[in-house]
This record gives C-alpha cells, structure tokens and sequence, in this order.
C-alpha cells in the first residue's frame, strides 16, 4: 500500500495507554492498530448508509415501480429546454 500522506492526531494520556496496550495485543505498530479499526468503522459506517435490507413485500413494489413505464413530465421538459444558467 502506497502512503499518500501523514495524519497527526492528539489524544489524551489514558487514550494513548489504551491504544499502546491494544496494539500490542494486536501484535501491531500503533498506526497500524490505528488504520486498521479507522478503516473497519469507516466501511461499516458507510455500509450503513448505502446498503440496506427489505422485505419481499417491499422488494417487490420497488421492482414494480422500476418496472412501470414512465410518465412524461411537462414541467421538467420545460426546465430541461431552458438554456442553462450563467
């Protein structure tokens, strides 16, 4: 993995111990340690935001809805005619 730059952060004494301990456990520098669960929380945390999950009743009206044809729009093909703003 290429570095692409540094990220300095400050944390109080006992966070620091917390850290330090943790990583050894881990077996790991403390970037690494650091790195690693930032990444974890920020997939899981944009995985909460972009996947979900729904019922087959529910999937079913979302495919329905895909499905039906679209239904032409007067005001929007005015908008879309206009010439765009400066």
């Amino acid at each position: 993995m290429a570095t692409r730059g540094r990220i300095n952060i400050r944390v109080n004494d006992s966070d620091r111990e917390l850290f330090d301990r943790a990583a050894d456990v881990q077996d790991e520098n403390l970037t690494q340690f650091l790195v690693r669960g930032g990444q974890e929380r920020a997939e899981r945390l944009l995985a909460d935001r972009t996947n979900f999950t729904v019922d087959a009743d529910d999937w079913n009206a979302i495919i329905e809805a895909m499905e039906r044809p679209a239904t032409p729009k007067p005001e929007l093909a005015d908008l879309f005619s206009r010439p765009r703003p400066e």
